[in-house]
């Protein structure tokens, strides 16, 4: 090789295997830019995002650790929307408010007592045969069982397999409370709550308007106080609505599978019509439950595995027709939640508030779509939470 041809090599090159300077990919990365890191999180839409991330694991926080006051509260709200409508009708009848609020409490607690009386004798008979019941089932059910044993064995054979040469540790039994204190200590509570309801509701009542007519006088300009009345008046309608509505449905859909099962010859089918229509206040998680109970029902009334599949399988073609046909028509594209808000919401209610948060969180989540339907800085929230529309 050349001198001249070594030198252009020695220039053109920094060491073996290098690329020459100027190349592609050899430019330094520019040095980080601290202070535009640091005016990104010091923007205000940030803050935002950190307030409003703080703001929402604070109402849940409150939510969970305040049930004890916030769901006889939200129990009572509901109502007054639901019967705050016969209220006004009572009061253009020229009855005032307390008198009617008396008068409507009286005859919701008349009605619930009764309905309360009808089912007691059956539930009670069911509860009390309930351990022959599920025996009975279980045996019906025994070719399921033994395949069932037969994994749980094999399953417990291998972790024995793999824990024998690990120590035994000891163990340490906690001791709950015993039975008949939670069973009293569930019971005082749950008569506590009914209390704090009936009492706080017939307030609300019998109050009327007076918050609305507080807020009203509060509000600065008569822009904003028309604004808000039309708001109450929207959502109250709306949620009151939706409230008779569903009640409805769930009625006759009671109604109807109780006649179903008498036809089919189920034991207490009022029971289990009752049962159905109070369930169906938590939409496919209420479904499945009744599925459960009218399949122990079948198996251990009728000898037949057919007869037996009857009474779910009838109920699950009525549920289809009410929650596919029914529903829809009656509340309207607009009103009607997606599948996922409903059982989203269900599992949170039911985290937050156990099983009656299950009960109220349809209602709860048709009412924060109504709000934010009538609000239109919360117009994209309602538009999350509802089905598709026929533009869609």
């Amino acid at each position: 090789m050349s001198p001249d041809e070594t030198s252009t090599n020695q220039e053109g090159s920094t060491g073996i295997g290098q690329p020459p300077p100027g190349a592609p990919g050899t430019e330094e990365a520019p040095p980080p830019d601290i202070q535009r890191a640091q005016d990104a999180l010091e923007s205000r839409s940030a803050q935002s995002v950190g307030i409003t991330i703080l703001v929402v694991l604070a109402v849940a926080y409150t939510l969970y650790f305040g049930r004890a006051l916030l769901l006889p509260f939200t129990l009572a709200v509901l109502l007054k929307s639901l019967l705050g409508p016969v209220i006004r009708s009572l009061a253009r009848m020229h009855i005032t408010p307390p008198l009617g609020a008396a008068m409507v409490m009286i005859v919701l607690l008349v009605s619930l007592g009764a309905a309360g009386y009808a089912v007691s004798g059956p539930a009670h008979t069911w509860l009390a045969n309930a351990p022959e019941t599920l025996k009975d089932a279980s045996q019906k059910l025994a070719s399921v069982r033994k395949s069932v044993q037969r994994m749980t064995r094999t399953a417990q054979q291998m972790e024995h397999a793999t824990d024998m040469n690990e120590t035994k540790a000891q163990e340490v039994v906690i001791r709950g409370p015993g039975f008949i204190s939670r069973v009293f200590g569930s019971t005082t509570s749950g008569i506590t709550a009914v209390l704090e309801v009936t009492i706080l509701l017939y307030f609300l009542l019998a109050a009327g308007d007076l918050f609305l007519e507080k807020l009203v006088k509060m509000l600065p300009n008569l822009r904003d106080k028309k604004k808000a009345v039309a708001i109450a008046r929207g959502v109250e309608s709306s949620v009151s609505a939706y409230l008779v509505t569903i009640t409805i449905i769930n009625l006759c859909e009671g109604a109807v599978l109780a006649g179903i099962l008498w036809l089919l010859g189920a034991p207490t089918p009022l029971l289990w019509g009752v049962l159905a229509a109070m369930l169906e206040y938590m939409p496919y998680v209420g479904a499945g439950v009744m599925i459960i109970v009218l399949l122990l029902v079948g198996l251990t009334t009728f000898k037949g595995l057919g007869h037996a599949l009857a009474l779910p399988g009838a109920f699950l073609a009525l549920n289809l027709i009410q929650a596919n046909i029914v529903s829809p028509l009656a509340h309207g594209r607009r009103q009607t939640l997606n599948p996922v808000a409903i059982f989203v919401g269900i599992a949170f209610w039911y985290f937050i508030w156990g099983i009656l948060g299950a009960f109220v969180a349809v209602p709860l989540l048709a009412t924060l779509k109504i709000l934010c339907d009538h609000i239109e800085s919360l117009a994209p929230i309602g538009e999350f939470l509802g089905r598709r529309d026929g533009e869609e």
